[in-house]
């Protein structure tokens, strides 16, 4: 069978023969001319075969490993008496440091402790700390945006717990929201020294994978898609788009301002990863996906003189030139629609 990719070579090759050129055949081994190889006829071409499966493009983009939110805990005042150790989880109720005894309370919630609760106040502050005080067992007040005298009352009976003075008021010092769970992941200073700025950083215990991607690749950025990671040891695990925000970074050195799609992505099982230090990460988007498509090797395709392309179908003992339609590339396959083909067609490849 003979390839129309080997058709011109072997045109010419007769031409040459028809003119009688008297070559012999000693005289045509010296030019390097395998007499054996013209005695076999053409070569044999190399087929494969068309394939009906899925076909998933990616983009591999780098980004950073890390724990959600770290935020460092500042106080002021007083002496550091107490402070976990690197690595201590906190949960709700649980005390994240003391100064001069005093613990500052871990909690849950979105608002920060901006004001000093007491009877009278409200609002939405208010509700968030009575719900807290209400998970933490506290009864005998109702959970609303109203800071009443049994609010009090059960706030004197939490302060008598702690070994606080018993005010029936919380001070913003006396509590820290987060959205749950927090890890301490690095301390500041040392039990003794002055409560003066930093002292503790904690995160949320969850892992995520921060990627900021140029503009033009905002389309990968959806939200809910599912996306493969890779850390430096190996690790492998799939993760989900959890969030996309428009980020600005500063230029550097009088550079201008580059937008980005900063992406952040929840690994799917954090117990995969719960003792994988921060690292870099290789982040595999899918850029598209085609399922149960007919593929072919991308060196089956032939560009055709009047645009587009084309591939060799095998047709017996011979091949033919079947226009095709291109569609997803993907891991050296590619999607063809085209009259004639089909699941387990044999099409000719080059070399």
């Amino acid at each position: 069978m003979m390839s129309l990719r080997m058709k011109l070579g072997w045109g010419l090759a007769g031409l040459v023969a028809a003119a009688g050129l008297g070559l012999t055949a000693a005289a045509a081994t010296g030019f390097g001319f395998d007499t054996a190889a013209a005695e076999d006829g053409p070569p044999k071409v190399r087929t494969a075969e068309v394939t009906r499966q899925d076909l998933i493009a990616t983009t591999e983009q780098t980004g950073t490993f890390a724990y959600a939110a770290e935020t460092g805990l500042e106080a002021t005042g007083g002496t550091i008496t107490w402070l976990p150790t690197a690595g201590t989880a906190v949960e709700r109720g649980g005390q994240l440091y003391r100064v001069d005894e005093a613990p500052t309370i871990l909690l849950y919630g979105g608002l920060p402790a901006y004001r000093s609760l007491e009877s009278g106040l409200q609002g939405q502050d208010v509700r968030q700390f009575e719900e807290n005080l209400a998970a933490l067992g506290y009864t005998g007040f109702d959970v609303d945006d109203a800071y009443t005298w049994a609010t009090a009352e059960a706030v004197m009976e939490w302060q008598e717990d702690l070994g606080l003075e018993q005010t029936g008021i919380v001070t913003p010092e006396r509590v820290h929201y987060s959205s749950g769970p927090v890890l301490v992941t690095a301390r500041s200073a040392e039990v003794g020294d002055p409560a003066a700025g930093t002292v503790l950083t904690v995160a949320a215990s969850d892992r995520t994978v921060t990627v900021d991607l140029e503009q033009r690749d905002g389309r990968f950025a959806v939200v809910g898609a599912t996306v493969e990671v890779q850390l430096p040891d190996g690790t492998t695990f799939q993760g989900t788009i959890s969030a996309v925000q428009a980020t600005v970074i500063d230029g550097q050195d009088g550079g201008e301002d580059t937008t980005v799609q900063r992406v952040t992505i929840t690994p799917n099982d954090q117990s995969v990863v719960s003792g994988a230090p921060s690292s870099d990460a290789k982040v595999a988007f899918t850029a598209d996906r085609r399922e149960g498509v007919l593929t072919v090797p991308v060196t089956a395709l032939l560009a055709l003189a009047e645009g587009g392309y084309g591939v060799e179908l095998v047709d017996g003992d011979e091949t033919r030139l079947v226009p095709v339609e291109a569609g997803l590339f993907a891991d050296g396959r590619v999607e063809i629609t085209g009259d004639g083909i089909s699941e387990g067609s044999e099409v000719v490849v080059a070399e």
